[in-house]
């Protein structure tokens, strides 16, 4: 399939690609533009519009790239074989930088793409010219806080099973419990209804995604391991974090800014971990700012 246009609410033109990977077929949107390269990285069960309001503030200054990982909300299934462990995941994300012969990238991820960034960062980040964690997976918070969790848990049922179980979330009163969605985001109900639609219609996205939470649940120190190699990431980072967030404890956002030689924070408020749904023109401004500065 080729590129296709599109437009999101802001007016910003965004082209929709596809490129063949080691795992599978792996769509992306990418503003083009000759600013500086920004990849946005989205967490479990969330799609490359989690960022388009963000996209939409940088797109005219930045050359934005979103790519749709294989964590559930994805369309097109992975190989059989494909690792989809979160390493494999962050090497699955190094591959595409390296197909797009990109350097100097600014990286940034929210919620499980915060914790492929830290993974990515802890082994060199050989194209990332600066990093950008928003309210994300760190330390012991892996999976993070009853939504991780209860994902996880789910993730031990066969695959159809697993799809039964979500069902419920087609329904918005169960979106919005704590267990689900209710504690990732104040306004973002309509794309969390859209996110999951791959996982209750497609099978094999049903089959990928319980390996990931598999993955997720076998690893549970590997956020640990990704802190203590943190302080050898020597370039720019920016850690931007919720301060009403429920789910991803902000005294972790003051840790890995901490932890980072080069590293600052961020608190916006009236948010809960899904910055880019709940505050994105906060997010966009403290993103173009650092990019700004530090480059």
């Amino acid at each position: 399939m080729g590129p296709t246009d599109t437009a999101d609410p802001h007016g910003a033109a965004v082209t929709a690609r596809e490129l063949e990977l080691s795992a599978g077929t792996i769509e992306y949107e990418d503003t083009g533009g000759d600013g500086p390269t920004i990849v946005l990285l989205p967490g479990l069960l969330m799609d490359a519009s989690l960022w388009e309001h963000v996209i939409a503030e940088l797109a005219p200054g930045h050359r934005c790239i979103a790519p749709t990982l294989p964590l559930g909300a994805h369309r097109q299934a992975m190989r059989p074989g494909a690792d989809l462990s979160p390493p494999g995941l962050a090497r699955l994300v190094g591959e595409l930088l390296d197909r797009l012969d990109l350097d100097d990238v600014t990286l940034v991820g929210n919620d499980t793409g915060g914790a492929l960034v830290q993974l990515i960062a802890a082994e060199g980040a050989a194209r990332a010219g600066r990093i950008v964690l928003v309210s994300c997976d760190a330390f012991d918070n892996f999976p993070p806080g009853l939504t991780g969790r209860t994902l996880v848990l789910s993730g031990k049922l066969a695959p159809r099973l697993f799809g039964l179980f979500m069902q419920q979330l087609r329904l918005r009163p169960f979106r919005r419990l704590p267990l689900a969605f209710g504690r990732l985001t104040k306004r973002g109900d309509a794309a969390t209804a859209r996110w999951i639609r791959p996982v209750l219609e497609q099978r094999e996205i049903r089959r990928d995604t319980v390996r990931v939470l598999r993955a997720i649940g076998a690893e549970r120190s590997l956020m640990l391991d990704a802190a203590e190699r943190l302080p050898e990431f020597d370039r720019p980072a920016l850690v931007v974090w919720a301060s009403e967030d429920r789910v991803m404890p902000p005294e972790h956002g003051r840790r890995l800014a901490d932890l980072l030689p080069r590293g600052r924070l961020v608190e916006i408020p009236d948010s809960y971990t899904l910055i880019p749904l709940d505050q994105p023109a906060r997010l966009a401004e403290a993103i173009r700012d650092f990019v700004e500065e530090s480059s």
